[in-house]
């Protein structure tokens, strides 16, 4: 009987796979050529982690329980109070908005957006939070483009 491999979406390696070492932030690609895989983070834009575009296959007797999903990155609401740790170093107040994105270990770094000149500003850096704390958070439906080098005219602007 042949195993059911999880969806396509973000991961933390809990036990080793293929080589790969636990506690990894890895993409995992269920369908492919040759085969499901697991793909690293290459780089990091706007927070969010861009993954190689080759992946280490996994093997045939893959147990899905050695990767854990992670929620997506992207923006979230904070849906009740919450401190990113024990120490209670920052607090997250309801109706917040914020960013969630990952470093190469998975763990989760919370960001606050700041709105300025009519424009949401993501800053480099964030603040880790505990992976339980992540259920205060809902995400957001969010428009989203990719950035282009493409000359855009402006709104409301007709050229015949």
């Amino acid at each position: 009987m042949k195993t059911e491999l999880p969806p396509c979406g973000l991961y933390r390696t809990v036990k080793a796979v293929a080589g790969v070492e636990a506690g990894r932030l890895v993409y995992f690609h269920n369908h492919g050529n040759p085969g499901p895989g697991l793909y690293f983070p290459e780089s990091w834009s706007s927070n969010r982690a861009r993954f190689s575009q080759n992946g280490t296959t996994v093997p045939p007797d893959f147990d899905p329980r050695s990767i854990k999903a992670l929620p997506a990155e992207g923006f979230y609401r904070v849906k009740s109070e919450f401190y990113c740790c024990e120490k209670q170093c920052v607090k997250f107040e309801p109706d917040q908005m914020v960013q969630l994105g990952y470093n190469g270990a998975a763990k989760a770094l919370v960001f606050f957006p700041e709105f300025s000149g009519g424009v949401i500003r993501v800053p480099e850096r964030g603040t880790f939070v505990d992976e339980s704390a992540l259920g205060n958070l809902v995400r957001l439906k969010m428009a989203e483009t990719e950035p282009s080098n493409e000359i855009s005219l402006p709104r409301g602007m007709i050229v015949h």
